[in-house]
């Protein structure tokens, strides 16, 4: 197959299965999400935040489209980001997953005083290209550190030799610690929303019950070579005014090198 030319993503905090979200409840965003998510025609999906059935609602409604995720070993009780592709513009090479602990290949571990289990999944496609999805933790910001340090070791451990797209919830602005420390250890990431040159706004709206950050949490960070044509985030509702999730989506179509 030969390398894509363009290359449309998507990052999507899709928000855990909460009932106490009211009429924004998973039951009611669902078919929504898929729609706004199937309506960019994608090439690559990042996901954060689910649990497995929501994960295999999400799979059941993105006809024609894969999850990276046959290295996995689910458990009930875990949130997984997941790494969704169109088989038709790339093929599946390989994929992992990386615990953000000091046991990163311990399912389910936690370290640093993280609040739940924290987890970066991985995925390399033969286009020449290494996709990493990653939620980060969102309350301390040494802690996000630390996971951030982990996760860049053991990619750089993995040995794939291949441009790199980094995406996912940071719970972090991308003025921060974490920004930096990826500036430091990986400068040939830049980010295409500071890159064309666009205001800062938030990514996560709470469902507009809390506005928690003035900025950007939600990021896709791409390596040299790979150029941004352009970068959004999808502020859509319902006709009854619900959104698909308490983030908006983040969508970027990119230029992949020939």
């Amino acid at each position: 197959m030969p390398s894509i030319k363009q290359l449309s993503v998507i990052s999507s905090n899709i928000r855990y299965d909460e009932p106490n979200d009211k009429q924004h409840c998973w039951k009611n965003r669902r078919d929504f999400l898929a729609d706004r998510l199937l309506d960019y025609r994608p090439d690559l999906l990042a996901t954060q935040e689910g649990k497995q059935p929501q994960i295999r609602d999400v799979a059941e409604r993105l006809t024609g489209f894969r999850c990276a995720d046959a290295h996995r070993q689910w458990q009930a009780s875990l949130m997984y980001p997941c790494i969704f592709y169109n088989p038709d513009t790339l093929t599946l090479c390989d994929s992992g997953d990386i615990w953000l602990s000091q046991s990163p290949t311990v399912i389910g571990s936690s370290s640093f005083g993280s609040q739940y289990a924290r987890l970066c999944t991985w995925a390399f496609f033969d286009n020449n290209l290494l996709a990493i999805n990653v939620h980060l933790d969102d309350l301390n910001p040494a802690t996000r550190l630390n996971q951030a340090r982990v996760l860049m070791e053991q990619v750089d451990a993995i040995g794939i030799a291949a441009p790199r797209l980094l995406m996912g919830d940071f719970n972090e602005a991308p003025g921060g610690r974490v920004r930096t420390l990826i500036n430091e250890t990986w400068p040939s990431l830049c980010d295409p929303w500071q890159e064309l040159g666009l205001d800062e706004e938030p990514s996560h709206h709470s469902f507009f019950e809390t506005i928690d950050y003035a900025s950007r949490v939600d990021w896709i960070l791409t390596d040299a070579g790979i150029q941004a044509q352009e970068i959004s985030l999808d502020k859509s509702c319902s006709d009854e005014g619900i959104f698909p999730s308490d983030h908006y989506l983040l969508k970027a179509r990119l230029q992949m090198p020939v």
